[in-house]
């Protein structure tokens, strides 16, 4: 194996990639264009508490610019692996192995599926680092790795992938059992990673109380009943291991917890969601590894923004995103089922301006609303009252959303105002203010009666 391709420089694909580039002239990087640029200018960085060193190995968004590789080393999440295929496959031959190194359980047969054929060792990553910036990754703890064959056998391909992390200087492990070295972390992940999110802290925070001990074994209980399920036994005192495993690090946060900080996506949908999705397969109830998935989906989802979504922010206490199911959603004496009744002329549906005023707590001087496009073209501003007592967001035609050449998706009408009218089409924000706003509509003389 002359040619390693090393797919990402992560906190985990950078560490480990690094070391193999310090002492192997043939190790490239398929990398992203903001860590790529980061690398070209300044090389890949390892801080950690045992030396820092900088390695500048080829590097390239386009795996054809490389060197067409014999062992290709997967270091990227678990959510990027569809994308990352579609790029390696071009340089994919029938020689070529793939080493995983993601958590989750289902890479090495998802690999499979799409080359159709026996190119894949089963690795797992056992390393606490974070990435610092673009090609800078400071190593905190570890830095190991396990590898087998999914069949269990010793194979002259893993023994030169042995060979090459320890020609590294990195620990590497021949794991006879690979899918099962892959459940066993499979439990801590799904104990671990949720936890840290949830408390906001470190795993000593969860060890040291007895309440989440209990927690913790029905996590690894469920983890547990659906690896066996699919016939990888795991041990009865599994969840015993996970906590005696975890003291001598329980300082240290997460990657999920890492991930929800650098406000990254997690990988919450391979860890206790593939376990919940296994679950409902094979009727297995999976009742606390759901309730984590559903809290850390809700914890860590990004707030609504863009088409389709109205945002009121500004003089309020806490901003608010609705879409249109929310919107619809508002008690029914906030709506307009017909606004040609209120706006001869006019068809629609609509809801009263007043109804998502009072979604927010409003600040106690705020006294104007500004209405903005999505596009930040237009706005209009209104005094409070105004928009409480004459505005409509108009949202739906003909039972369907309201299209983009009517004003959509959420168009402001003020019936009632005269020649103060406000119609703002497209409107993605409205701004609660202290005093008034912008306000693109021509002077009040120009505007034609509403």
């Amino acid at each position: 194996m002359k040619n390693i391709l090393m797919v990402g420089a992560g906190s985990v694909g950078g560490f480990f990639g690094a070391h193999l580039a310090k002492s192997n002239p043939n190790v490239s990087f398929l990398l992203r264009p903001k860590t790529l640029a980061a690398v070209k200018q300044n090389g890949l960085t390892i801080r950690s508490a045992s030396g820092t060193f900088t390695v500048h190995p080829q590097a390239a968004a386009d795996p054809g610019e490389l060197p067409k590789p014999d062992l290709i080393i997967l270091g990227v999440k678990a959510f990027d692996l569809d994308e990352v295929m579609t790029q390696i496959e071009p340089v994919l031959t029938e020689k070529t192995v793939i080493l995983t190194l993601q958590n989750g359980i289902d890479t090495e047969d998802r690999i499979i599926a799409r080359t159709t054929r026996d190119c894949v060792v089963g690795g797992v990553a056992f390393i606490y680092s974070k990435i610092a910036s673009p090609g800078v990754i400071d190593h905190y703890k570890k830095g190991a790795v396990a590898i087998g064959e999914l069949m269990g056998h010793e194979s002259d391909r893993l023994l030169k992938i042995k060979e090459l992390f320890t020609a590294a200087g990195i620990p590497c492990h021949l794991s006879k059992d690979i899918r099962r070295s892959k459940w066993e972390k499979m439990c801590w992940n799904c104990v671990f990673n949720p936890i840290t999110v949830l408390i906001d802290d470190k795993v000593a925070k969860a060890l040291d109380h007895p309440e989440m001990m209990r927690v913790i074994h029905q996590i690894v209980d469920e983890v547990a009943a659906v690896s066996a399920a699919v016939k990888v036994p795991l041990p009865a005192d599994i969840a015993e291991r996970v906590v005696k495993a975890t003291q001598e690090i329980r300082d240290i946060h997460t990657s999920m917890y890492d991930d929800w900080k650098a406000g990254r996506q997690t990988e919450i949908a391979y860890l206790n969601g593939y376990i919940v999705q296994k679950g409902r397969e094979l009727g297995i109830p999976t009742p606390v590894n759901e309730a984590m998935t559903a809290m850390i989906k809700t914890i860590t989802g990004q707030d609504k923004k863009g088409f389709g979504v109205v945002r009121i922010d500004g003089a309020v206490v806490q901003p608010v995103s609705l879409n249109s199911a929310a919107l619809q959603q508002l008690p029914a004496e906030h709506h307009v089922a017909d606004v040609s009744t209120v706006m001869p002329g006019m068809t629609g549906r609509a809801v009263k301006v007043k109804g998502l005023l009072d979604v927010p707590a409003l600040a106690i001087e705020a006294d104007h609303v500004t209405f903005h496009s999505l596009d930040g073209k237009y706005a209009a501003t209104l005094t409070l009252q105004q928009a409480r007592d004459f505005g409509l967001l108009l949202y739906e035609l003909n039972g369907e959303p309201l299209p983009d050449g009517k004003g959509g998706p959420y168009r402001l009408i003020t019936p009632g105002l005269g020649d103060l009218c406000a119609n703002v089409k497209g409107v993605g924000r409205i701004e609660v203010r202290v005093g008034n706003g912008k306000d693109t509509r021509p002077p009040a003389e120009e505007r034609t009666q509403c």
